[in-house]
């Protein structure tokens, strides 16, 4: 295994910066997504770790040891792409051990190996059977145990499950977490679903136009995004962001009635500026009781959710609460869930609350 670190590292296409500065380190054994939208540089940063594309400047370093003049194959990475491929004319078995014949590895070995990897896969009943005659999930498992086989000291994974019906995606991304950390193998995946990212990673690099935004476990990216980018990105629905308008004794929500009052706050919060609070649906909550004077325009439920909408101004908000409140009921912020972003920058600011 190894540890992977990425300093300063740029990538140009003529004028347009495709990787720009990006600063990383993927420890031994970790497992690391990138995230983010299309084009944000995520993919070509992956390539550039495999071998696969050019770097403009800045270094990657594989336990300490500059591979930017390596070829892929003087790397011991191994990569799945998107989009499997497979020998159609080889068993699945010839497929899985092809990399170790190619490289003249002894028959006993390769064997060993085999039954390895079969285990570790279960793929024992397909072993005689080729591609052509499996679901698309099990393909992919094969494009994964072909890498794997190799001992590689990095695995690397671009969007290995966008291409699988959603049937088996579900069961593939189960599979996945628990096998690699049965191998311990440092891996670094790309994709742009946030729900694969949130329950595989021990830690996800978010993109934005070519640069990183927060790097962070998947809870703390959810409760506590570095900035507006990451609020609204992480997240379905996405958090609620309001404007906040100073007034006497604290805060307003935009133009309704409610005030957060200065205990309410994080100390200096009103000295800074132009502020927005940020909040998550799942924070906002019906109450039959009081609750601040928000006016509930629709309320709906799926399974043992209950969705509801309010306006502030021209912008609609939108809150889930799995209580059984009835009645449209009154809302309540939670205090734990409020972040606060500077207007002007989007950058978070200050300290959660806490309840």
């Amino acid at each position: 295994m190894a540890k992977v670190e990425l300093r300063d590292l740029s990538i140009l296409f003529g004028g347009f910066k495709a990787v720009d500065r990006v600063n990383l380190t993927v420890n031994d054994g970790e497992f690391v997504v990138y995230l983010g939208p299309s084009g944000c540089g995520k993919t070509t940063t992956l390539r550039a770790i495999a071998g696969l594309q050019g770097t403009t400047s800045g270094d990657i370093l594989f336990d300490g040891t500059r591979v930017n003049d390596l070829a892929p194959s003087a790397r011991n990475i191994a990569m799945v792409f998107q989009f499997v491929s497979l020998y159609p004319n080889l068993t699945i078995a010839e497929n899985i051990v092809f990399p170790l014949k190619a490289r003249g590895v002894a028959k006993a070995d390769i064997a060993r190996k085999l039954d390895w990897v079969t285990g570790i896969f279960k793929l024992g009943d397909d072993l005689r059977r080729h591609p052509s005659a499996l679901p698309p999930g099990a393909r992919q498992k094969v494009a994964l145990a072909r890498a794997v086989i190799r001992d590689p000291a990095v695995l690397l994974l671009d969007e290995p499950l966008s291409a699988i019906d959603e049937q088996f995606r579900e069961e593939m991304r189960w599979e996945l977490g628990h096998l690699q950390r049965e191998l311990g193998v440092t891996t670094i995946y790309v994709t742009h679903d946030q729900r694969e990212a949130m329950s595989l990673a021990d830690r996800i690099v978010l993109m934005n136009q070519s640069r990183i935004v927060q790097v962070a476990e998947p809870a703390r990216l959810f409760h506590e995004p570095a900035s507006v980018f990451a609020a609204q990105f992480i997240g379905s629905p996405s958090m609620n962001l309001i404007d906040l308008v100073p007034v006497a004794g604290g805060l307003r929500l935009g133009d309704s009635p409610v005030v957060l009052t200065d205990s309410e706050l994080p100390p200096g919060l009103r000295a800074h500026g132009p502020v927005r609070l940020g909040i998550r649906p799942r924070d906002l909550r019906l109450v039959s009781g009081p609750g601040h004077a928000l006016a509930v325009d629709d309320t709906y439920s799926v399974g043992r959710e209950r969705f509801f909408t309010f306006r502030i101004g021209e912008a609609i908000l939108q809150g889930t609460d799995h209580r059984n409140a009835s009645g449209p009921g009154n809302i309540t912020l939670a205090p734990e869930g409020m972040n606060f972003f500077d207007a002007a920058t989007g950058q978070r600011l200050g300290e959660r609350i806490t309840a």
